[in-house]
């Protein structure tokens, strides 16, 4: 029998099929991952890039031009990737790839058109301008600075055309959406600079010979880096979850809930990780160094820390494997699973429930949640780097395992019972 005559002949208690939520198609997913992938890699091997300048300063001609390339041109490789992945992605679709559909739509004089625009074609014409840097050995450092700072620009705001709203809201809705905007900027921008600079120290580490010097300066200052990242990260969660969650219980009884509950123990699996590189990993080295290990780091990270920064890698690209299949809300979710037990109309189109209203409670909750997430991440870093210095001067006044007498290669006056710069 139709449905139709099924849903005209239907008793009064006979509820609502409760409606379906699916995560939706694998290859949706890969599409959109490989666009946000190379998106956030080029603005956060840039951000390295600009983190590791004034360490690399301090090396000789040839490391410091090691460290310039072997960036530059990861992020150049990222930029030029980021073109079709993200075309891609916008000419996908349920019956295929309109390629030529999605090219039109390219600046084609409406909001939608700009901002598809510069989030495809801004990431290529970024690394357009980086092309010198790693072609011509005699450029002066300011006009390095410079392209990479245009870049890294460009490439800011293609990743934030992702999340700028295409239609002018309501007078009053414009205070929320520009709110909401800010905490997706944090969001990604934060997430970009913890992913690039994962992939880019790889990327330095494999294969060269860099000096302790180096590697101590550059591994703290991105520490710090990544340090602020986690802040943003978790406000801007604290927010999103806020406003798409009511309630942990329902992290479980909806698919949004379900998926968001993967996404935030992959998160945490990362702090963990980065707990280790922060406590154990960062001060070992440091102390190793003081200690008159002179062993370019790929050794000492394959024998003493064989998979720390590998597998934080792998965890962050499955996060951004899991965060497009987050489709709607939980909130939706459930009011709609509920209103569909106790309605007859099997056809009806299901309500949505209006966006939660912020209220004084709420700024007071957000104020503390902040101020929370602030004095952790401060201290945590804080607390980190003093450990690091005790470790580095206990080994170096007792000159470490084997290490009696040596000198480090970062300042070679400097004995091993006498800090450097590397224990700073």
């Amino acid at each position: 029998m139709p449905s139709a005559v099924l849903a005209a002949h239907a008793p009064a208690y006979l509820a609502a099929q409760v409606p379906s939520t699916p995560l939706g198609p694998f290859e949706d997913s890969a599409v959109s991952w490989a666009s946000w992938v190379t998106l956030m890699s080029f603005v956060g091997l840039l951000a390295l890039a600009v983190a590791v300048a004034a360490p690399a300063r301090g090396l000789d001609d040839r490391a410091a031009r090691l460290v310039r390339t072997r960036l530059t041109w990861a992020a150049v490789v990222a930029g030029v990737l980021a073109c079709p992945a993200v075309l891609t992605d916008q000419a996908h679709s349920g019956s295929g790839y309109d390629y030529s559909g999605a090219w039109r739509e390219l600046f084609d004089g409406s909001t939608a058109g700009l901002l598809a625009g510069f989030e495809a074609v801004l990431p290529l014409v970024a690394a357009l301008i980086l092309l010198p840097v790693v072609l011509r050995r005699g450029l002066a450092p300011r006009l390095i600075a410079g392209l990479r700072g245009s870049a890294l620009l460009l490439g800011v705001v293609a990743l934030a055309a992702t999340r700028i709203p295409a239609k002018a809201p309501a007078p009053s809705d414009r205070a929320r959406t520009a709110f909401q905007t800010f905490m997706w900027m944090l969001h990604l921008i934060g997430g970009a600079v913890w992913v690039g600079g994962l992939i880019g120290l790889v990327v330095l580490a494999v294969r060269s010979s860099l000096d302790s010097g180096f590697w101590s300066a550059a591994i703290r200052r991105f520490a710090a880096a990544a340090t602020a990242c986690v802040a943003a990260i978790s406000l801007s969660g604290l927010f999103l979850y806020w406003s798409h969650v009511d309630g942990p219980t329902q992290l479980f009884t909806t698919m949004y809930g379900r998926v968001l509950g993967v996404k935030i123990l992959l998160f945490g699996s990362l702090l963990v990780l980065g707990a280790v590189n922060q406590f154990w990993l960062h001060p070992r080295i440091d102390a190793l160094r003081a200690a008159g290990d002179d062993r370019p780091l790929r050794t000492i990270l394959a024998r003493r820390f064989p998979a720390v920064v590998g597998v934080e890698v792998a965890v962050v690209l499955a996060l951004l494997f899991v965060a497009p299949f987050l489709h709607g809300s939980a909130r939706n979710q459930a009011y709609q699973a509920d209103v569909a037990k106790h309605t007859t109309n099997l056809k009806a189109k299901l309500p949505k429930l209006p966006q939660k209203e912020v209220s004084t409670s709420t700024w007071v909750e957000g104020t503390a949640e902040t101020a929370a997430v602030l004095v952790v991440t401060v201290a945590g870093y804080r607390f980190s780097g003093r450990l690091a210095r005790r470790r580095a001067d206990r080994a170096g006044g007792t000159g470490g395992a084997g290490g009696a007498g040596r000198t480090t290669p970062a300042n070679p006056g400097v004995q091993a019972g006498q800090p450097g710069p590397a224990t700073t």
